[in-house]
């Protein structure tokens, strides 16, 4: 009976004020930017295409050609995910040295000197720049989207992981909301003023900088990696509000002696695994259909489909900005009922949705000079995607990645998720222009196969995580990875060599004070 007890109290724990402003200051300077960075380029695409073309005549002398003009603004638009794949690759090495809390601070050094060097692009009459700044702020959200997941699932109590995790999804639907309203032409969306939408880069970075110092670092990773106890007790109370944290700790501690390993594992070994194959095949399926479902294809048609319905151009901005009210508030329900409803549930009815409505869409897009209201039903399905992709496959797949994996190969699993995400990120780009030339309207039936795909997947083959430990999350997968449970014994020696260990290696450390 203590069990259950201790259990409801669990629950019946306020959300601090410590934890909410890391997970949203957390989230401010990082997945913020990263939504920020992905619609922020097309209020000014036309005057930074003009600004290409006047540099290159005052440096050769002649009008830029049509090829070399696409090239250079398609270099400029995707090198954002190029520096996405860097980031990501980098992040584990990164992460080992300075921490989850360390590692989210020192990247604001790339957001500052990215927001430079785009800002002072037009002035330096240097598109290289606006290339290089776009590099660099990809860095920054290509580290920022491996290690703020990572941070935020380690100092969440399990009941609330998932809550607290959505905020990563949450800032990056409101970071792509603020790009859209800054880009308005009353506000930055000006010839004389575009360069200052880049600027604004700087004010999350500087804001995140001044709070992060003073709130505590993972207690977890302080505790199985760092070895500081006294450092995770003293975390797990500031984020938890209480004193006795002893339940805690202890569960940290038992997730320790059930490894094979403390320290660090490297891609090569967690690839060779067998022990989390299966984690991993899933991470790496839910963060390709992360990428591949097609809501980055959709803001292509949605000025055409508005333009259709009759709308004047002088208007769409204002139009479009119900998408990013729709994704802002889907990921705050989302956030809202997650841990009510559980993470498996809301990925499969996203993906499932999609594929209904995307298919609905193509029917639409078909059908489209047949009635005057056809171009509305049309962009009622392009809210409703979009509405479905927020509510669960646009901020889950990264709370998976921390949970399907213990500590010694979250890191490594990061990384894999992160170029898998960033890969996919550039394939789209790259090549639904060509899929769109040869399908046209019929191009979303792609996505509806990628959705589908997803979802059976997911049906068949991920467990439940809400409310599990990490460990529990493990021995989910022990069946399907065809690894045995530990029995009673196995897990008392694993306890007794554990702390016989333990107790050799605080000898050490005292010995060499």
């Amino acid at each position: 009976m203590e069990k259950p007890q201790m259990y409801n109290q669990a629950r019946k724990l306020p959300i601090t004020g410590c934890l909410l402003s890391a997970a949203f200051f957390g989230s401010l300077g990082s997945s913020f930017l990263y939504g920020y960075n992905l619609s922020v380029v097309n209020a000014p695409a036309l005057y930074i295409k003009e600004f290409n073309n006047k540099t290159w005549i005052e440096r050769y002398g002649e009008p830029i050609g049509a090829e070399t003009a696409t090239l250079l603004w398609s270099i400029t638009v995707s090198i954002f995910a190029i520096g996405g794949v860097l980031g990501a690759l980098s992040v584990s090495l990164i992460i080992k040295v300075l921490g989850r809390k360390g590692t989210l601070l020192v990247n604001n050094i790339f957001a500052l000197i990215a927001a430079l060097l785009l800002t002072l692009g037009e002035r330096a009459k240097s598109f290289e720049m606006l290339i290089i700044g776009r590099l660099v702020i990809g860095v920054d959200s290509g580290i920022a989207l491996s290690a703020l997941p990572m941070y935020l699932g380690e100092i969440s109590p399990k009941h609330i992981r998932g809550f607290i995790g959505q905020f990563n999804s949450i800032l990056i639907c409101l970071g792509v909301f603020t790009g859209q309203v800054l880009g308005l032409p009353e506000l930055l969306g000006q010839e004389s003023r575009w360069n200052y939408l880049f600027t604004f880069l700087a004010l999350p970075a500087v804001l995140q900088m001044c709070v992060l110092p003073f709130l505590p670092e993972s207690p977890r990773y302080l505790l199985m990696e760092r070895r500081d106890e006294a450092g995770a007790e003293r975390a797990f109370q500031r984020f938890l509000g209480k004193t006795d944290v002893s339940q805690e700790l202890e569960e940290v501690h038992a997730e320790a002696r059930a490894q094979e390993n403390l320290h660090t594992v490297s891609v090569l070994q967690l690839l060779r695994n067998p022990a989390v194959r299966w984690q991993l095949i899933t991470i790496i399926i839910t963060m390709a259909c992360y990428q591949l479902c097609g809501l980055n294809a959709i803001w292509y048609y949605t000025n055409g489909i508005l333009r259709e319905a009759g709308f004047p151009d002088n208007i769409l901005p204002y139009i479009t900005l119900s998408t990013g009210i729709i994704e802002t508030l889907a990921a705050i329900v989302s956030g809202l009922v997650i841990e009510r409803i559980g993470r498996r549930p809301l990925l499969i009815f996203g993906f499932s949705a999609m594929a209904v409505f995307f298919s609905l869409l193509t029917l639409c897009l078909n059908l489209q000079d047949r009635t005057t209201w056809m171009p509305y039903l049309s962009y009622v399905c392009i809210l409703v995607v979009i509405a479905s992709f927020c509510s669960g496959p646009g901020g889950i797949p990264f709370i998976l990645t921390g949970e399907l994996f213990e500590q010694s190969y979250r890191p490594a699993a990061f990384m894999i998720a992160g170029v898998v995400n960033w890969l996919s990120n550039f394939a789209v780009g790259l090549l639904f222009p060509f899929i769109q030339e040869a399908l046209q309207s019929f191009a979303f039936l792609v996505f509806v196969v990628v959705c589908t795909l997803g979802a059976i997947y997911l049906y068949f083959v991920l467990p439940e995580t809400k409310n599990k430990t990490f460990m529990d999350i493990s021995q989910s997968f022990a069946k399907i990875n065809k690894i045995p449970l530990p029995s009673p014994a196995q897990e008392m020696e694993l306890v007794l060599s554990s702390d016989t260990n333990g107790k050799v290696e605080d000898a050490k450390i005292e010995s060499s004070l």
